[in-house]
């Protein structure tokens, strides 16, 4: 019996979990427009406890235009911030971030061993670097590779929901502890900029999630880097991993395996599981269910 009243109970977390989902705009518009506006940002504090040290690095500290290093360095710093510590596992991260020539990380390392981030911004657009830095960080915390799984459209999409969440972090943050007093107002810019992300990714009338998945998928392994098929995915996963921030730390295993071929969607997920701590499976677990696949009991890598 013990067997059965575990599943049900794992069951109803998974139902939990999706609930937040409809709460919060993926089925109900009126729940949608009230969340990203700002009123239902998860008030879940941080976890505690120490997250990775990371040493960020203006590489052309005079290529940021009217904004000065200091201030930049600052922006990232609080960027960092509002994923760091929900990544517990990762590593010293050390960077040589660039204003233009991206955004991207590049897989080819400095010679001391520095991940290369290449930004495309400058000036004061704060807002700019929250999205762009935290899309690349999140890749640095996924440990991208080079291996080709035919699922990279996951971590793009990934990527583009943590930069969602951070810069709804960092409005919260802001509005409290701005890194200086006269910074506060640009909170509102934070919650706007991600707002207008989520909105433009909104789903067509009346279709579900797993409806436009099924619609798509064979796009996303097509076309794995297109940004606006990446926000609709980013934007359906956003509600989980604001209703439980600690949920994030999965990605550190995301990248953990390297399967000798390309895999479907539903044993990369499978894969991904068995890397995962076991207190990080229902991570995994909801977003199966929000994509409406299932997941094979012996991902097909091993």
């Amino acid at each position: 019996m013990g067997g059965i009243d575990e599943a049900m109970n794992r069951r109803q977390r998974l139902l939990a979990r999706l609930g937040i989902m409809i709460r919060c705009g993926i089925v109900s518009t009126a729940a949608l427009l009230a969340w990203y506006c700002g009123r239902g940002v998860s008030a879940v504090e941080q976890p505690a406890g120490s997250s990775a040290p990371i040493e960020i690095r203006l590489v052309d500290e005079a290529g940021w235009g009217d904004a000065a290093p200091a201030d930049v360095r600052m922006v990232l710093k609080s960027v960092a911030d509002s994923l760091l510590p929900l990544v517990p596992d990762a590593a010293p991260i050390v960077l040589d971030v660039h204003a233009r020539g991206g955004p991207i990380a590049l897989f080819e390392r400095a010679p001391d061993g520095a991940i290369r981030v290449h930004l495309n911004t400058g000036g004061r657009l704060w807002s700019q670097y929250g999205y762009q830095f935290a899309h690349e960080l999140c890749h640095v915390l996924c440990r991208f590779d080079r291996d080709d799984t035919g699922n990279r459209w996951f971590e793009e999409a990934m990527c583009e929901m943590a930069s969602m969440f951070a810069l709804r972090r960092m409005g919260e943050a802001w509005q409290e502890r701005p890194p200086y007093p006269n910074w506060r107002d640009y909170a509102t810019s934070h919650f706007a900029y991600a707002a207008r992300l989520i909105d433009e990714a909104q789903l067509p009338r009346g279709m579900s999630f797993a409806e436009w998945y099924g619609r798509y998928r064979d796009e996303l392994v097509a076309r794995p880097t297109d940004r606006k098929n990446a926000a609709v995915v980013a934007a359906a996963m956003l509600p989980l991993f604001e209703d439980q921030p600690s949920w994030l730390g999965a990605i550190h295993w995301l990248n953990a395996s390297s399967p000798p071929q390309p895999l479907a969607f539903e044993e990369y997920l499978a894969e991904w599981r068995c890397q995962v701590p076991p207190q990080r499976t229902e991570t995994i677990d909801c977003i199966a269910v929000l994509f409406g696949v299932s997941l094979p009991d012996h991902p097909a890598s091993r």
